[in-house]
């Protein structure tokens, strides 16, 4: 039994590279053994086997672009097994690359990559990745060696390259050098002054650091700091969690936060907005999808709950928590980390007073959360001790002035200090 496996849904992300396929023609594999890996501007995905079954064509080939519904793979279904009764895949459309189509001589694992059509960079074996790595510094793929497998050129194998060789690095838009007509950092071989070794990014930041450079390049910034008296908040927080620990969840200030957000954003609707294409509106959105940046061995992830407005603090913890379990286990899912509308970006558990955030684009605004901290606190007679939680609030100055952002925080805090209109 033929089965055809198609790239099954991965969200809005359209023409998604292959960057590594994982299984050759003859190979038998199980259900859910992962077939290829793609990888968008936000995340790299597995796309698992459907069903149990030999392989017996492959229709793409590295480097080429899939979307949802691209034929990607032809099993042999396993008699009396799991491919007796596959999965149903969706109607495959015409791959959007190279890619032989159904019917068509299928591509083996063996064979090369296709030719690259770019200038300077020939038949090169390179991930899109490295490609735009290499073609940031302008360099010539096809006078680079690969290391990788079947020769592929790795990300480090550019960076010797470039090490070894005097040639002039051209601007980039990302890594150390410029862009937009900002003058590049110079290379320096650092080995000179002493010991050195180069150390492989993970994927997460390599994938990231471009999309955050890019936010940082074209939104115009500013960051407004403040501080919320949390006393009261904490008190019933820890009396929360310590309900929750019975139950198998936490709850941490993180909760409340998302949860004030949300009012906040509900009466200030340009933070929950982003910038309309034409530059000149703004697209409100009424719904409320609030992301918030995990640390994972891996870097920084952010994940997404969805329809925060309409969520408890209970749901709001119990989801933080498997959010944040699958960002550190690597099994967040490409739709779990889209649609977000507000971010928050916590450093509470670690430390600092403030900092500015990088707004993620296209959203407006990030919220930025540091270590809490006892201060004496005038409340009109005498001081105080009183719990203190830092803010700071970054924003594209394009959709929002000052004046809104320091209402917006002073709503923010107002709520945090009087939990019970949290619950309004």
């Amino acid at each position: 039994m033929a089965i055809e496996v198609t790239v099954p849904d991965i969200g809005d992300f359209t023409d998604v590279p292959v960057v590594s396929i994982l299984v050759a023609v003859g190979d038998t594999v199980a259900e859910e053994d992962p077939l290829m890996e793609l990888e968008s501007d936000k995340a790299t995905m597995e796309v698992p086997s459907p069903a149990a079954g030999k392989v017996k064509e492959i229709k793409v080939a590295e480097g080429d672009k899939v979307s949802e519904g691209t034929l990607i793979v032809v099993l042999e279904g396993e008699a009396g097994g799991a491919g007796d009764a596959p999965k149903e895949a969706p109607k495959a459309e015409a791959p959007k690359s190279e890619a032989p189509a159904a019917g068509a001589v299928p591509a083996q694992s063996t064979a090369p990559a296709p030719a690259v059509t770019d200038a300077g960079f020939g038949k090169a074996h390179a991930s899109p990745s490295v490609r735009a790595f290499a073609r940031q510094l302008d360099i010539d793929l096809a006078k680079i060696n690969g290391s990788g497998r079947k020769g592929r050129i790795l990300r480090e194998d550019v960076t010797k390259y470039l090490k070894s060789s005097s040639a002039p690095v051209a601007a980039a838009s990302g890594g150390a050098q410029g862009g937009m007509g900002i003058p590049p950092i110079p290379v320096v071989d650092f080995s000179k002054f002493g010991p050195v070794e180069d150390v492989e990014m993970p994927r997460i930041k390599k994938i990231s650091g471009p999309a955050l450079h890019r936010s940082w390049l074209n939104i115009p910034h500013v960051t407004h700091n403040d501080e919320a008296d949390i006393t009261e908040l904490d008190k019933y927080r820890k009396e929360m969690d310590t309900h929750a620990k019975e139950n198998g969840y936490r709850v941490t200030l993180l909760s409340f936060v998302i949860k004030a957000s949300v009012s906040a954003l509900k009466q200030h609707w340009e933070f929950n907005s982003s910038i309309h294409p034409d530059g000149d509106k703004l697209i409100k959105k009424d719904f409320y999808n609030i992301g918030f940046a995990a640390d994972t061995p891996n870097g920084l992830m952010v994940p997404v709950i969805k329809d925060a407005d309409r969520k408890g603090l209970v749901d709001i913890s119990k989801e933080l928590m498997e959010l944040s379990k699958a960002a550190r286990e690597g099994n967040l899912k490409s739709k779990d980390m889209q649609g977000a509308t507000f971010t928050i970006s916590s450093l509470g558990g670690i430390g600092g007073t403030s900092f500015t955030p990088i707004v993620n684009a296209p959203e407006v605004a990030i919220l930025g959360l540091t270590r809490s901290k006892m201060a004496p606190v005038w409340n009109g007679e005498e001081f105080k001790p009183r719990l203190m939680q830092p803010l700071s609030l970054s924003y594209d100055h394009r959709a929002v002035d000052g004046a809104l952002a320091a209402r917006f925080t002073v709503t923010l805090k107002t709520l945090l200090g009087d939990m019970r209109k949290l619950m309004w």
